[in-house]
């Protein structure tokens, strides 16, 4: 039989003398290639589960002693003994278990690395309770160990309701009923090492509990986590500079709360998980369990616990994962300080010139959009230190807002939710899995937690030079504060230490209002020190160094809101633009009514009628009024700070309030 053109071999029909007369097909080919057989010798397995063993390749830590002959070692690294992998994999365990011990029981756990399952016989494992046994000593606790996104989605989508791959390949997961922080149910223990530092009282986040209370939250909290047959077990770093990086180690129920600071911490090496021995740091994150209401100090089911000198945090009532992330910016605003370093809750990007500038705003004032510039690089988005050094971001990611994101607003968070990233109480298509970013019907908050390094024009590692430039932005909803002027070190601690915006109301008798909102040093829910503390190291540090600050109002002119406008987005990126270049700095400049700011006369691509406020208002008397009425809310905010004494005595205090609004 002839070819019909689209085959690409022949085959013969070959005749036979067969009863009924038919032609017998000769089924060998012409072409000697066809059907070749490509396989290879066959898996030599006798289950699935030793097939799947085989999919999964094993990990190949280095045990290797990094010492001179080593040519990756550092010269100052000092050489070690040969540890086996079997020994340090043990080392980390008993370290696991340790963490996890009971203190009325004064021992850890029988803890296990891997999947409950995975093994046949009974395991090796450490830390063999030796005080009042009980039935939760007598079985395995399996650890996850820093496992990898992949190995997190898998537990995620297997075990965990709820949990989702996004049509992007983010993981889409619930936080429970909390789909935000509990601040309300916020305590830091109360005791001899750090009692003094702390800033107590009015005005402050910093909610005392006694040291009893703590280890008995930290007993429930553990008590569940051993219950458990897995809990997964994070080594992480914080803080980019290798000199004052904190070891923290994160135990939680959840692949969810580990893949999120897998993302949100600084991801160690193999190398640096060799050595990373004890943390400086540990969070119990029993969140999916309650705290006893009838503990003291409880006000709900809810409780977050701090204690400095045990350098433990507690979570119990709450799956939401930004309480770890902010649980560990408070310990930072302790322990930086305490250090010499400034803890800074900002944004921080460089130019090609290697000028670095901070960025402080609350919600809705431009941080995150200002800061994330193509054309500079991204150091950080959220939480830096200010050391001799420079600047370094504490965290290994981001945790975005989400609600309403667009790639055309946004392209850099829209290209960072993908496999890997934490989709947090997003709405999706059932079907596709797109995801609706517009939807509140769980929450408003919702966010999404990615690695740094997804954003592209990220600077790895995350430090850089001393700051050139002090951002500090304000959504001012009155319409009264310029678009741009210049502080002086003492107006620079009064606006830190304020960390004002303006947000609009709700509709009162058909009237919108906007409402002052004032936040200290723009982080106020995570301080642990006096603002005064942290507004005088950050004047300190810029007359140091030469930095030059800026108040930059992103919010409305020409009138309050509903009378007035937004200010263009284009109008303040020139500002920003002309503050990185250096042009602002040789402008002229004419004082402010009252608040007494240096306003610059002209800054290039800005119409020079809305620099100066009044200018733009078509009812002078009402921008007076309202003017005055701004004052007076920044003079009240600031009363709570007006008695504090640095040094034993109120002259830092005294000249930092004489930097803020005069009304006669």
């Amino acid at each position: 039989m002839a070819s019909n053109g689209n085959n690409s071999h022949d085959f013969e029909f070959v005749s036979a003398n067969v009863p009924n007369g038919l032609s017998k097909i000769n089924t060998k080919p012409t072409d000697p290639e066809m059907c070749k057989d490509d396989t290879a010798s066959t898996v030599k397995v006798s289950n699935l589960d030793e097939l799947h063993a085989l999919q999964r390749k094993k990990a190949s830590a280095p045990t290797t002693p990094r010492n001179a002959t080593n040519p990756s070692t550092p010269k100052s690294a000092t050489p070690r003994a040969y540890v086996s992998e079997e020994e340090r994999q043990k080392q980390q365990m008993q370290s696991v278990s340790a963490s996890l011990a009971s203190l009325t029981r004064q021992s850890g756990p029988q803890v296990i690395k891997g999947e409950p399952g995975r093994k046949k016989s009974p395991p090796k494992t450490v830390a063999a309770p030796k005080l009042d046994i009980s039935d939760s000593a007598l079985k395995f606790t399996h650890v996850l160990y820093n496992l990898s996104p992949p190995e997190l989605y898998e537990q995620a989508i297997k075990y965990e309701k709820g949990s989702f791959i996004a049509s992007t390949g983010a993981l889409a997961t619930l936080s429970g009923a909390k789909t935000g922080r509990s601040p309300k149910d916020k305590r830091v223990v109360k005791e001899e090492t750090s009692k003094d530092d702390l800033w107590w009282g009015k005005g402050s986040p910093n909610i005392e509990m006694d040291e009893e209370t703590f280890l008995v939250n930290r007993e429930r909290a553990v008590d569940y986590l051993n219950s458990l047959e897995k809990v997964f077990v994070n080594d992480q770093f914080l803080n980019w500079d290798p000199q004052n990086r904190i070891k923290v180690r994160i135990i939680s129920a959840r692949a969810y709360h580990s893949l999120f600071m897998h993302n949100m911490c600084i991801r160690p090496t193999p190398e640096e998980l060799e050595d990373f021995g004890t943390p400086d740091f540990t969070i119990y994150n029993a969140g999916q369990f309650p705290c006893n209401r009838y503990t003291h100090y409880m006000s709900s089911s809810t409780s977050i616990d701090i204690n400095l000198k045990r350098k433990e945090m507690v979570i119990l009532g709450t799956q939401y994962a930004g309480e770890m992330k902010k649980g560990l910016f408070s310990l930072m605003h302790y322990l930086m300080p305490k250090r010499g370093i400034l803890s800074l809750h900002s944004g921080c990007n460089m130019g090609k010139a290697g000028d670095v500038a901070l960025f402080f705003g609350l919600s809705g004032t431009g941080k995150t959009t200002l800061s994330t510039d193509p054309n500079r690089q991204l150091i950080g988005d959220d939480e830096h230190c200010w050391s001799d050094n420079g600047v370094s971001n504490i965290e290994g990611g981001c945790y975005a807002k989400c609600i309403d994101l667009s790639k055309e607003k946004e392209p850099e968070i829209w290209n960072a939710i993908k496999f890997g990233t934490v989709l947090e109480n997003v709405v999706f298509e059932e079907h596709y899995r797109d995801v609706d970013y517009s939807d509140k019907s769980v929450t408003e908050n919702t966010r999404a937690a990615y690695p740094i390094e997804y954003i592209p024009n990220v600077r790895l590692p995350c430090v850089g030079p001393h700051p050139k430039n002090i951002i500090l932005l304000s959504c001012d909803a009155f319409g009264v504060l310029p678009p741009v002027s210049k502080l002086t070190h003492s107006q620079t601690m009064y606006h830190f230490i304020s960390g004002y915006t303006a947000l609009v109301a709700g509709t009162v008798d058909g009237v919108k209002e906007p409402t002052a909102t004032f936040s200290a040093c723009f982080g106020a829910a995570f301080i642990m020190l006096h603002p005064t503390k942290y507004a005088a190291m950050l004047a300190e540090k810029m007359q140091q160094h030469g930095a030059t600050a800026w108040l930059v109002n992103t919010g409305w002119s020409g009138g309050s809101y509903g009378i007035g406008s937004r200010m263009k987005l284009a109008y303040t990126r020139k500002i920003i633009n002309a503050i990185h270049d250096g042009t602002l700095l040789n402008a002229n400049y004419v004082q402010t009514p009252i608040f007494n700011l240096s306003v610059p006369t002209e800054v290039n691509g800005v119409p020079s009628e809305i620099l100066q406020p009044q200018n733009a208002w078509a009812d002078k008397k009402q921008y007076d009024a309202t003017l005055k009425k701004l004052a007076g809310l920044f003079q009240r905010n600031f009363e709570v700070y007006a008695d504090y004494q640095v040094g034993g005595n109120s002259q830092l205090t005294k000249q930092i309030l004489a930097a803020g609004p005069v009304l006669q």
